[in-house]
């Protein structure tokens, strides 16, 4: 084997931190080995494609943090949590679980009441602090939010939490959401979308009944059928699919559920893979078996579409830090940079044409456009007006060079869809960007088998915790969370008692 880094991880056990390498091995592989003195030795696949994991480490981008940290940076992070003067990425999603409760007991999920032992409830106050909280982040406030739980939309407020966020200038205000209520309660849904929410995450594990009988308990295929019937005829127009993937459950389903959502593209924009993550305490031979790493998901999607969508597709997260970066400088203003770690996530955009999935990369030479935006950039910051006139040339008379349209699906003008990107970078040019794609995405949230501390240094993902703290999502979740519920929260016993 042969070392790759030296870095930080979890005892699985008592949650210490210790000392941990990673090693490439002789079949291709990146592990981690580590040891704790009290309860021993632990191995982990981190990604199952070393050279993958060596391509994507091109893409590696650090932010600048924040200019108002929450705590100074200590040595015993990742305990010292809200976000520290060492972390480098801003909020660029926040979570807030508005409940714990749940409508569904998954024998897969960590986050419920049930689990729990506890019911965490924050209030309307509660949240609007936590809101404006993340609206106070410097240089860039966080414009992303997503409600989560637990089972968010159980909580008849909602709509008017809902409200709130978006009085409060959320830009993209998501739910991740079962969809049982939706289809009791269309009314709601309706409700819901009036007020202001603009992607519902939808649970969502395959398109046959056996991965709901595993991770559910129970077929709810029909139920997710039903809740996109529901959202489609309210009006819903971007809905993400959400499969938890876990080895030998749904790792046979990756390319039906990416032809379903592109099928049912009028109102899906994107397909959020999220590899299983262990927040309990599982054998040395169950997570063996059930492990999937994000080059994993790469190779199901090869075998899956026949080579249509291909492992090198995918591109790690920060990959987009140039645009981000060129938009800044263009405005003179500092933007939402994706600046998460490089090996955190990965995703591209497709296409469809004559029944084929086409990945962007396959038509536009994207590398060639970061370098491009990378040439630009300082000389635009450090211009007037007429820099920006003598860029708008550039980039017209540059970007129809990178694209390939002989390979490029019909109708699709993507020259002038990127060029108002880059110039006006609103929300509005970015939407219409993904109305003409299907995104898809995986995020490889950590547990404590393969906690890397650097990784969760560059999360972009955090929670927003009603002691207003704000919480990297792989700590909160594999450290945090258990602690928070119980010193905030009520014992379930009592809550129902109460109720």
């Amino acid at each position: 084997m042969k070392e790759i880094k030296k870095t930080k991880s979890l005892c699985p056990e008592c949650l210490k931190v210790i000392e941990a390498t990673l090693y490439e091995t002789d079949d291709n592989k990146v592990i981690m080995e580590k040891e704790c003195e009290e309860h021993g030795h632990y191995s982990d696949v981190v990604w199952s494609d070393a050279e993958y994991y060596h391509w994507a480490e091109n893409y590696a981008h650090d932010g600048s943090g924040l200019d108002n940290p929450q705590t100074t940076y200590s040595t015993t992070c990742p305990y010292n949590c809200g976000l520290c003067d060492n972390h480098f990425t801003s909020t660029l999603l926040a979570n807030i679980d508005i409940t714990n409760r749940c409508n569904m007991n998954c024998p897969i999920c960590f986050a419920n009441a049930a689990a729990a032992g506890f019911v965490l409830e924050p209030t309307r106050e509660e949240i609007t602090k936590i809101l404006k909280t993340l609206a106070k982040e410097k240089p860039v406030r966080c414009w992303a939010v997503q409600f989560s739980g637990g089972e968010p939309t159980i909580r008849d407020d909602f709509p008017d939490i809902v409200r709130e966020a978006k009085r409060l200038g959320f830009s993209q205000i998501q739910v991740a959401t079962n969809g049982k209520r939706f289809i009791k309660d269309e009314a709601f849904a309706k409700d819901l979308l009036d007020a202001g929410i603009n992607t519902v995450y939808l649970q969502f594990d395959g398109v046959k009944k056996e991965p709901y009988e595993m991770a559910r308990g129970y077929n709810a295929l029909p139920e997710k059928l039903k809740a996109l019937e529901v959202m489609r005829k309210v009006g819903y127009r971007s809905i993400v699919l959400v499969p938890t993937l876990v080895r030998g459950a749904n790792d046979d389903q990756v390319g039906d559920i990416v032809r379903f959502a592109m099928e049912n593209n009028d109102i899906i924009k994107g397909v959020n893979f999220q590899p299983v993550s262990f927040a309990g305490r599982i054998n040395k031979d169950e997570l063996k078996q059930m492990r999937i790493t994000l080059p994993d998901l790469g190779r199901l999607l090869e075998e899956q579409t026949d080579g249509e969508i291909r492992k090198r597709d995918l591109y790690p997260v920060p990959c987009v830090s140039s645009i981000s970066e060129f938009v800044a400088a263009w405005k003179k203003k500092p933007q939402i940079n994706l600046t998460c770690h490089t090996h955190c996530g990965v995703g591209t955009y497709v296409f469809k044409s004559n029944g084929k999935f086409i990945p962007i990369n396959r038509f536009v030479d994207v590398d060639g456009l970061f370098d491009l935006l990378n040439s630009m950039r300082e000389h635009i910051f450090n211009g007037n007006r007429i820099a920006k006139v003598k860029a708008v040339t550039q980039l017209s008379r540059e970007l129809p060079k990178l694209i390939d349209n002989s390979k490029a699906p019909p109708g699709v003008n993507l020259r002038n869809l990127l060029l108002n990107i880059l110039t006006n970078g609103t929300v509005g040019d970015t939407a219409a960007f993904h109305n003409n794609t299907l995104f898809l995405g995986a995020m490889h949230f950590m547990d404590p088998y393969n906690f890397d501390v650097e990784r969760v240094q560059r999360c972009g993902i955090h929670y927003g915790l009603p002691d207003g703290r704000i919480v990297p999502f792989c700590s909160y979740n594999s450290i945090h969370r258990p602690k928070f519920e119980e010193e905030y929260g009520i014992p379930l016993a009592e809550w129902k008692k109460r109720r």
